[in-house]
Formats: C-alpha cells, structure tokens, sequence
C-alpha cells in the first residue's frame, strides 16, 4: 500500500493518475478538436449513448453541473446535428435527449479510441491490477455523490 503520508509517494500518486488521465483523454481531445468541441461535449454524448432518451434534469445531475453550465454545450450538439431534443410521450414539458445516427458514430468513435487504449494497458497491467483501478475509480465516484 501507497503511503500516502509521505509527500514523495502523494506527489507519486496524483502524477500517476494525471498522465493516465491525460492519456486517455488525448485522442478523443484530438477528435472533439476537430470539431470545435471540448470534454463537456464528449461528457454529453457519453451520457446520452449509455441513458437514451435521459432527461434534461438527468443529465444535470449526472453531470453535476447547472443548467447555465450545461446549456450552451448541449445547444452546440443540437446545432451540429449531434443530439436531439424530444417531447417525452408522458409529459410534453419534459425534453429527452438522444443522439442522432450522425452523434452516435461520433459517440462511438470516441469511445473506441478509448476502448482499444483501456484493451492494451488492461491486458499489460492484468486482472488484478484492473480490478483494483476499477475499485478505486469507483470509491473516487462514490466519494463526490458522499460530498453533496
């Protein structure tokens, strides 16, 4: 175990983690570059591709975001044709979101870049190595929702 009273070894930690961070993160940059659009906007797609047809509210609280933060990112998918609002059938107040068959192969595409990068350092790094980055991503998860 790390200790983590030590400057060294929380200096070791949380260097670790940003250039794994920043790693996972160059290639979806690169391609959400290209388009104008930023991490928020891959956030957005991710979200609606894993909850179809989420809420406005949903997503908000997915986010953890307000709705100023949220609003112009999403309205620059809808104006690319990425995303689509919808009437929700049970209440016509309600919008729902969803992707458009042009946001989902650029959802896709992202997360495939991203996939194949998990596939090669997952198969280096073994199950039980995998098992505890999952854990520890998951407590890091579950340590935010334990703030609020």
């Amino acid at each position: 175990m790390i200790d983590l009273k030590n400057p060294a070894s929380q200096q070791q930690a949380m260097e670790a983690f940003f250039f794994g961070y920043q790693a996972f993160t160059a290639k979806a940059d690169e391609m959400l570059e290209r388009r104008g659009l930023s991490r928020v906007h891959q956030r957005i797609v991710f979200f609606i591709a894993r909850y179809p047809n989420l809420s406005v509210k949903e997503l908000l609280a997915l986010l953890g975001v307000s709705k100023q933060a949220l609003n112009m990112p999403l309205r620059q998918l809808q104006e690319m044709h990425l995303v689509d609002s919808v009437a929700s059938e049970t209440d016509k107040r309600k919008r729902l979101l969803e992707l458009t068959a042009e946001g989902a192969k650029f959802e896709q595409a992202l997360r495939r870049e991203q996939v194949k990068l998990l596939e090669r350092v997952f198969a280096e790094a073994g199950e039980a190595a995998v098992n505890g980055w999952l854990a520890v991503n998951m407590a890091l998860g579950n340590s935010q929702s334990a703030i609020d």
